[in-house]
C-alpha cells in the first residue's frame, strides 16, 4: 500500500494512495479466515469450514470490510506522515477519489484539522459605544407598569357597565359564516380591556356591557393574521360577561408594597427602587445596543483581522446545511430541475461559499475567545433553560427538549449561549470603549 499525506495549508490535508489487489487480497483472507472460526455451514464441523467456503459464501460483504479496514489503516498511517492525531480531525474525511483499477484501489481522501488561531489584540477591535441615558420619565413610567403588575384585583360590586381599563371574565365562543372553529372559544377567560390582546373590535364591542349580558361582536381577522384560515375574515363573537374587576393602583408605592418589590432590602425607600428600575432599564438598552450596533461592529472587524486557514471539510458541511434549507422549500419540479442538472448544484452551492466561510470561521474564532475569557456553558444548563422555555410556553419540558435533541439543535442552542455571554463580558468589561451621552 502506497501512501503519500501532504499538508495543503495549516487546516487541510490531502492523501493520495495506491492499495493493491494483493494487499485486499491478504486482507479478504484473514478477514475470512476470522469469520470461518466461528460459522456453521451444514457438511462441516465447528471451526473447521474452509476459507474458500466463507469467501464463497459472503464474497461481497468480505470485500466490502476488507476495503473499510484497508481504509482504516490508510488513516491512521496519514496522520502519522501528517505528524497529528486523530484529536485534531475534525469534520469526516472526504472520500474524493475511489477508483477500482487491475482489482486494485486507488483512492484519495480530503481531511481537515482544527484550525490555529492567533486573536491576539481581539480587546482592542470592540468598537466604541455611547451608554444609554435614562431619563427621569422613563424610571416614572417602568414604575407603573410595575405598581400596576403588583396591583391587587377587586371585583366591581356596583352595578356599571365594563369601561376601558377594566378586566371583564368572559365566555366567547367566534364563528364564521354560522360555524365555530378551532381555539375561538374559552370560558371564565379575564381579558384587559384596552390592552390590544385580540383582534382589532372585539374589546371595544365588549364596552358597555353588563355582568350577566349577553352580546354578539362582530369584527374582523386582520388579513396579515398569522392564521391563514382566518385571515381577513369576518367573525361573529358570542359573548357572555361575569363580573367586572378593576385594579387598585398606587400613584406611589406604600411601604409595604416597596417590602414586596425590594425583598431582602433591610430600609426600603422609592429611592432605592428608582435606582435598582434605572439599573434595568440602562442594562436593557445596553442589551440592544450591543446586538443590534456593537455586536454586528465587532463581529466584521473580527472576520477581517482575524485570518486563519479554514477546515474546508467543515465549510462544505456548512454549504450542504444551508443547500438543504433552500431544497426543503423547493417544489418537486425545482427539485427534479436542479437533480438532472448537477452544474445548477454545483453554481447553487457557490453562492453560499463565502456566507458559509464567514460562519465557520465565526464560530471557530468565538470558540478560541471563549476559551481566552473563561466561558463555558455545560450541557446541564442548556438542558435547564429548555425546560424553563418550555414550562413558560405550558409545554411538556420532556418532549420539548426531546424535539431540540432529534434536529440536532442542542450545539446551536450551547453556541450561542457562549456567543451570547462572550459579547457581553467583552463589551461592558473595557469601560475605555464606554462615552457617555
Amino acid at each position: 500500500m502506497q501512501i503519500n499525506a501532504k499538508k495543503v495549508d495549516s487546516a487541510n490535508a490531502v492523501v493520495d494512495a495506491k492499495i493493491s489487489a494483493a494487499t485486499l487480497g491478504k486482507k479478504e483472507d484473514k478477514i475470512a479466515a476470522k469469520a470461518a472460526k466461528s460459522m456453521k455451514v451444514d457438511g462441516f464441523r465447528p471451526g473447521k469450514v474452509p476459507v474458500h467456503v466463507v469467501k464463497a459464501r459472503h464474497k461481497d460483504q468480505i470485500k466490502q470490510d476488507a476495503e473499510q479496514e484497508v481504509l482504516k489503516e490508510l488513516f491512521d498511517e496519514a496522520l502519522k506522515q501528517l505528524d497529528t492525531n486523530f484529536e485534531e480531525v475534525v469534520g469526516e474525511p472526504q472520500i474524493s477519489k475511489f477508483d477500482r483499477v487491475d482489482d486494485g484501489l486507488e483512492v484519495e481522501v480530503k481531511v481537515s484539522f482544527k484550525p490555529t488561531i492567533d486573536v491576539t489584540g481581539y480587546k482592542e477591535l470592540v468598537p466604541e459605544y455611547k451608554t444609554p441615558r435614562i431619563m427621569k420619565k422613563d424610571v416614572e413610567s417602568r414604575i407603573k407598569e410595575i405598581l400596576k403588575s403588583a396591583a391587587s384585583m377587586r371585583v366591581i360590586t356596583e352595578k356599571r357597565a365594563v369601561e376601558n381599563g377594566d378586566f371583564a371574565q368572559i365566555d366567547f365562543e367566534g364563528f364564521i359564516d354560522g360555524e365555530s372553529f378551532p381555539g375561538g372559544k374559552a370560558e371564565a377567560y379575564l381579558l384587559e380591556i384596552g390592552s390590544g390582546s385580540f383582534i382589532p373590535g372585539f374589546e371595544d364591542g365588549l364596552i358597555g356591557m353588563k355582568v350577566g349580558e349577553e352580546r354578539d361582536v362582530k369584527t374582523s381577522f386582520p388579513k396579515e393574521y398569522n392564521n391563514q384560515e382566518l385571515a381577513g375574515k369576518d367573525v361573529v363573537f358570542k359573548v357572555k360577561l361575569h363580573k367586572i374587576e378593576v385594579k387598585d393602583i398606587l400613584e406611589t408605592p406604600d411601604n409595604d408594597t416597596l417590602k414586596k418589590l425590594l425583598p431582602g432590602v433591610e430600609k426600603p425607600t422609592l429611592k432605592i427602587l428608582e435606582d435598582q428600575v434605572k439599573e434595568e432599564l440602562k442594562n436593557e438598552k445596553l442589551h440592544i445596543i450591543f446586538n443590534e450596533e456593537v455586536k454586528p461592529k465587532y463581529i466584521e472587524k473580527i472576520l477581517k483581522e482575524i485570518d486563519f486557514d479554514l477546515p474546508e471539510n467543515i465549510v462544505n458541511q456548512e454549504i450542504d446545511m444551508q443547500v438543504r434549507n433552500i431544497f426543503s422549500k423547493m417544489s418537486e419540479e425545482e427539485i427534479k430541475e436542479y437533480s438532472e442538472n448537477p452544474k445548477k448544484i454545483e453554481e447553487k452551492r457557490a453562492e453560499f461559499a463565502d456566507e458559509a466561510r464567514d460562519s465557520v470561521k465565526l464560530t471557530f474564532i468565538v470558540d478560541e475567545l471563549a476559551k481566552k475569557e473563561e466561558i463555558s456553558v455545560d450541557d446541564q444548563e442548556v438542558t435547564q433553560m429548555i425546560y424553563f422555555e418550555a414550562m413558560q410556553q405550558g409545554q411538556d419540558p420532556e418532549k420539548y427538549f426531546e424535539y431540540y435533541e432529534k434536529q440536532g439543535l442542542l450545539p446551536a442552542i450551547k453556541m450561542s449561549v457562549v456567543e451570547d455571554r462572550l459579547f457581553t463580558k467583552l463589551f461592558t468589561k473595557d469601560t475605555k470603549k464606554v462615552k457617555d451621552k
